[in-house]
């Protein structure tokens, strides 16, 4: 990592898979972040792992780098983390905005915590998503443990120091903060990030929620993560 005045404050890493009909809106939202002075400006970095709709192609202008990678998120984020140049890591999701002054909210929160999250709200149709979001609120609350749309950040020495996200199919969100919490607790922001509620909408509101907690409860009763992700995608 190069000195501090000649690198950027945060890095921005990005998996995507077959995103293309919406990466290209959610990076231009990023563009102010990428115009700032150095020393407060994010870099963008989209890691494509493997889209058959030219993902990576849409966003190629507007990102600082786009990486090519196996599937899988958790592997998609590492290698994203291999390539950041900033000493902050901010893990988003591409169908998830980010508040005002993210840099500078993220900075201070790691002056004091190794790593943390933001409070979340669900876009979409289904009138329940405001209930969704407050319980993900009030779960990540209670626990400590942050889920990827919520936008995990972490100092870069710290997630290396960890080991980053273990590359399993389903629940690395929860593995990384279990690992990380053994650090630090998380700084859990005010502002939100708002994040995509198509999978509600999509599968129904209290479907998704009862598969999610069962899929969470089974993962920490030990069950593999391998099982779980089938089981996701048969249930989806």
């Amino acid at each position: 990592m190069n000195s501090g005045e000649q690198t950027p404050r945060l890095s921005i890493v990005i998996p995507v898979l077959n995103e293309a009909a919406g990466i290209a809106a959610m990076l231009a939202a990023l563009q102010p972040l990428r115009g700032q002075p150095l020393s407060q400006r994010a870099e963008v970095i989209v890691v494509d792992g493997g889209s058959g709709d030219n993902s990576g192609c849409a966003a190629q202008p507007l990102a600082d780098q786009v990486l090519s990678s196996q599937p899988g998120r958790a592997r998609q984020m590492n290698l994203g983390a291999q390539q950041a140049s900033a000493p902050a890591l901010l893990f988003l999701h591409a169908d998830t905005q980010l508040p005002e002054d993210t840099v500078e909210q993220i900075t201070q929160a790691l002056n004091r915590h190794a790593w943390g999250r933001f409070a979340i709200a669900l876009s979409g149709r289904s009138r329940w998503l405001p209930v969704v979001s407050w319980m993900m609120i009030q779960r990540s609350k209670l626990t400590g443990i942050a889920t990827g749309d919520q936008g995990i950040f972490v100092r870069a020495s710290t997630f290396k120091a960890v080991g980053g996200f273990p590359e399993q199919p389903l629940m690395e969100d929860i593995a990384l903060s279990k690992r990380l919490k053994q650090i630090s607790s998380p700084a859990c922001l005010k502002a939100k990030v708002v994040s995509s509620g198509r999978r509600w909408d999509q599968h129904g509101a209290w479907q998704t929620i009862y598969l999610m907690w069962r899929l969470r409860y089974r993962y920490w009763r030990g069950a593999s993560a391998i099982q779980l992700a089938k089981e996701y995608r048969d249930a989806r």
